[in-house]
């Protein structure tokens, strides 16, 4: 008795590939197969592009806010001016909290600061500017601030000058070397009121945060000046505090609150920019569906050029049973025939969406061009440029995706073609 051959045998992969090759004339639907491959191909290469441009973006904000934030801000809830009325926020004993603070296991830097928003001015250029007065050490620690790729000027120089961000600097026309002037309301007391404050410093340090939000507004001047210039004697308004693993500050919360002693508050990242992350993981979700459901259209064509072969071939089929083929074979023949569609497709789709994450810089730069330089719009999405994050799980993802949907719709065609009575389909023949 002859052995029973194994699934997927040498002569089932021989039908399925001659009739995907076979031509119209002959019964086939090669043009129903490439019109499958390509939906296939540009829906896989569509939801990698989606996956990188998300992740990337995703990265690049984090890193920014990582980059040239505090990772939690240490602030003092306040007592009552008596003078005034009003609350005072200060911290007059800072130096002795900041140290406290600085021997909390996972923190790696603590920094006093000085902040006050004022007026920037250069003939007759003027912009709204938010001060951070800090210690030129602790602005050297800063990675995307002091960066020697994107920043301009000599940063040792802090002490004889102010560093402002890009934007600040394209506002008002300077460069380093030029001087502005810095205006306050807040300024000297006299006794005919309290006169604006006016004050011309030399821009000694441009950088580039890669915020637009960032380098729009801030600038740093040196603390003592700072503590100076916004009469605050001997105080700080706040210390910045940096962390080892910024994703575990919900961790070390209660210790730098213990550190910080009694009236102190704390100001995460993720307080800071949480609502904003958490609308990028609600559109990430909708996107991944989007995409996901343009795989499942795009596998849908597999189905149609299937049940038209299925259609074409009856008569093969018949021929093929009465010679003692198998309903089995009958359907791995067909099942192989629109899984090495969505094969082919998905590999085709996965090389080209890779190579579209690892050349994006150009390809948008092509795209800038062609519209004018108007595609993008930093002063919108917050970011100079179109990032991209290839990751092995998201490349994973998709061809999981789409090979799985490919195979699944696959069975449904077969099925009815290996159900088909041989004696029906040759009766007319």
């Amino acid at each position: 008795m002859a052995a029973t051959p194994p699934p997927f045998a040498r002569f089932e992969w021989m039908i399925a590939w001659r009739y995907l090759r076979a031509r119209r004339a002959e019964g086939g639907v090669s043009v129903m197969t490439w019109i499958s491959l390509i939906g296939i191909t540009l829906a896989v290469f569509a939801l990698i592009a989606t996956l990188a441009v998300r992740a990337g973006f995703r990265a690049e904000f984090v890193d920014t806010i990582l980059g040239a934030n505090a990772h939690v801000t240490v602030y003092s809830i306040g007592r009552v001016d008596e003078r005034t009325g009003r609350i005072d926020r200060s911290i007059p004993d800072y130096q002795a909290m900041a140290d406290r603070i600085r021997d909390v296991d996972g923190v790696t830097r603590v920094a006093p600061l000085i902040k006050g928003q004022v007026m920037a001015n250069r003939g007759t250029y003027n912009a709204g500017i938010e001060v951070y007065g800090i210690a030129a050490d602790d602005l050297k620690t800063i990675p995307r601030i002091v960066n020697a790729e994107t920043g301009l000027g000599d940063i040792s120089r802090f002490g004889e000058g102010i560093a402002i961000g890009s934007g600040v600097a394209r506002e008002l026309g300077v460069t380093v070397g030029d001087k502005i002037k810095v205006i306050s309301p807040n300024g000297v007391k006299t006794a005919f009121g309290t006169s604006p404050r006016v004050k011309a410093y030399e821009v000694v340090y441009v950088f580039s945060a890669g915020r637009y939000d960032i380098d729009r507004v801030r600038v740093y001047m040196p603390f003592v000046e700072a503590q100076q210039y916004f009469n605050r004697d001997d105080t700080a308004d706040e210390l910045e505090v940096m962390v080892k693993v910024p994703e575990a500050i919900d961790a070390l919360q209660l210790d730098l609150l213990r550190a910080g002693g009694n009236g102190t508050q704390l100001w995460t990242w993720r307080d800071a920019s949480g609502g904003f992350l958490r609308a990028l993981d609600i559109e990430d979700n909708v996107m991944f569906v989007i995409m996901a459901i343009l795989v499942l259209i795009a596998a849908m064509n597999i189905v149609s050029g299937l049940i038209m072969l299925v259609k074409n071939k009856g008569r093969d089929i018949g021929i093929l049973r009465t010679m003692g083929l198998t309903e089995g074979a009958v359907l791995r023949v067909f099942f192989i025939c629109g899984s090495l569609t969505g094969m082919v497709g998905t590999a085709a789709g996965v090389l080209f969406g890779c190579l579209f994450a690892y050349y994006i810089d150009p390809i948008f730069g092509l795209v800038n061009w062609m519209s004018g330089g108007q595609a993008w719009d930093a002063s919108i999405r917050g970011i100079y440029h179109l990032p991209a994050k290839l990751q092995a799980g998201d490349v994973a993802t998709a061809m999981a995706l789409s090979l799985g949907l490919s195979f699944v719709v696959t069975i449904f065609p077969a099925r009815r073609a290996a159900r088909m009575n041989p004696v029906e389909a040759l009766r007319y023949e």
